[in-house]
């Protein structure tokens, strides 16, 4: 069914009005909840989220192994302390969201299986209209509200990236991407490729190692890793001395911002330093040749996400035998495995391609502003939460090099700022405009690929916002910074456009 067909059938069903429609229940829809209800109390708010429970990444990704490749004393939540291992499975952080949940009683808030489908402004009414349907009975149900605050990440659920390799119809086996791993892949006794060398490889390869024949990690370059035990010293510490759990969440948590913050520093000011320090971590479990060949990156430090290996564990697969790395380039898959650029062709009975996945630009959802449809690459990102020309809405995307969660925590206290703003002022609608020292501004790339480039940004980078050359006008990525300049913006900045709309008598016709 179209979207526009949906939305004709909906029109004549009633809608329900919120104050705030949070889009998404994974790690940043839950926190912007907890925020809302208990810095605006007086909001009322709904979180839609499209799959059958929360967790977001958590509850979609279930392949063997999947866990945290961030520690959780920066990625959990400031107001939640973390008590377990500071890299954590994906049932560790779902209890944790779901203790989130049930003790702030957020679940009444929650609509589970509800897929948006559009999202129309009307500037007219000041207010968003959101066409969606009910995922376990096809229901068509709509909803209006003053603020969209999309909390729904950044990457596709439903699809992971895989390459087209020629030949991938010819394999006798397998192909699975770790992202929808089937609940009945019997990988036991059987020869395993996992293409790929970021986090997923290095999560899943030493949890499948074990049960497998063998397991080939093969990669087109090597990437960066850090090797340590997982647990934090100073929380293990402090708990001796029977501090207070919220106490060493705090302490801890800023010990680690500290510690990543002179660690980004000193990737961009003495990479080469850096990257000894990252290869000595590899050659505590391999030999140098191994190390040499494959684990040393072309590239310098944090030009791309680096991965915690709790316990060297995907090392000491490579080092046991159980598991192997070929670093080549795919010529094409056979019969029978995949045929390498050197001519050598390995063998497989499942092919694994952790070869990353496709970005989502605010969740697919078909927007318009007063029947126009929105073009995002059309705008310019203002701190990389809001948009030109995008009245009440903002994007909680989080960081590259430092927890995601950190900047929901940052973004949430800004939006529930904004939302006692505007209700001061009595305005029903704002949005971020140019200001005329920016209209001969020089505008850019979303980010500055010469400084991180994933793959996953490189081939969507079309679709995102544009930035500008200030630093309001930009998603920064950089958390010690914005730390402090996002809670100093000053909401009556000229950058700020206020304006004021029928509001009372859209609460009136929504009573009715």
């Amino acid at each position: 069914m179209s979207v526009s067909s949906i939305a004709s059938r909906a029109k004549a069903q009633k809608s329900e009005h919120f104050d705030v429609l949070i889009v998404g229940a994974g790690i940043s829809g839950v926190g912007g909840a907890y925020h809302l209800s208990t810095q605006c109390p007086d909001q009322s708010f709904v979180v839609l989220e499209a799959l059958e429970n929360f967790g977001g990444t958590w509850l979609m990704h279930r392949y063997p192994g999947v866990r945290s490749d961030s520690d959780l004393y920066t990625f959990g939540y400031r107001f939640k302390p973390w008590i377990g291992p500071p890299i954590a499975t994906a049932e560790e952080i779902l209890k944790y969201m779901g203790e989130v949940i049930e003790d702030n009683n957020l679940g009444q808030h929650i609509r589970y299986g509800h897929k948006i489908l559009s999202a129309s402004w009307s500037s007219r009414d000041s207010q968003w209209t959101i066409e969606a349907v009910r995922t376990d009975t096809n229901q068509q149900l709509t909803f209006t509200a003053n603020f969209l605050w999309m909390c729904q990440g950044y990457y596709r659920h439903e699809q992971g990236y895989t390459p087209e390799w020629q030949g991938m119809g010819d394999f006798k086996g397998k192909i699975v991407h770790p992202q929808t791993w089937p609940k009945d892949l019997d990988y036991k006794n059987k020869k395993v490729i996992c293409i790929g060398s970021g986090a997923t490889t290095a999560t899943v390869v030493p949890a499948i190692a074990a049960d497998c024949e063998h397991v080939t990690v093969l990669q087109r370059s090597p990437t960066y890793f850090i090797p340590g035990q997982n647990q934090n010293t100073l929380a293990d510490q402090l708990r001796k001395l029977e501090i207070k759990e919220e106490w060493i969440h705090e302490i801890v948590r800023r010990q680690i911002l500290m510690d990543q913050r002179e660690f980004t520093r000193r990737s961009l000011e003495e990479p080469e330093v850096v990257t000894q320090e990252l290869l000595n971590g590899v050659r505590a479990y391999l030999p140098e040749e191994t190390v040499a060949e494959h684990f040393t990156p072309k590239y310098r430090p944090w030009r791309q996400r680096i991965a915690f290996v709790p316990d060297g564990d995907i090392f000491k697969g490579v080092a046991a035998g159980k598991a192997s790395v070929v670093t080549d380039e795919i010529e094409r898959f056979t019969d029978k495995g995949i045929l390498l650029k050197s001519g050598r062709e390995l063998e497989a009975d499942i092919i694994l391609t952790a070869t990353g996945f496709n970005l989502s630009i605010l969740g697919d959802i078909a927007f318009s502003i007063d029947g126009k449809p929105l073009d995002f690459a059309d705008s310019v990102t203002y701190h990389g939460m809001m948009f030109t020309g995008v009245p009440n809405m903002l994007w909680i995307f989080g960081y590259f090099r430092a927890s995601w969660t950190l900047r929901v925590d940052l973004l949430s206290d800004f939006l529930c700022r904004l939302l006692k703003h505007m209700k001061a002022k009595g305005a029903t609608k704002v949005s971020v405009a140019l200001r005329p020292e920016d209209k001969d501004m020089k505008l850019l790339p979303w980010i500055d690929t010469e400084d991180f480039n994933p793959g996953y940004m490189l081939r969507g980078l079309e679709l995102l916002p544009k930035r500008g050359d200030k630093p309001e006008w930009q998603h920064t990525q950089d958390y010690w910074r914005e730390k402090d300049a996002v809670p100093a913006i000053n909401l009556d900045d000229p950058v700020f456009v206020y304006e004021s709309g029928p509001v009372d008598e859209r609460r009136a016709e929504a009573a009715n």
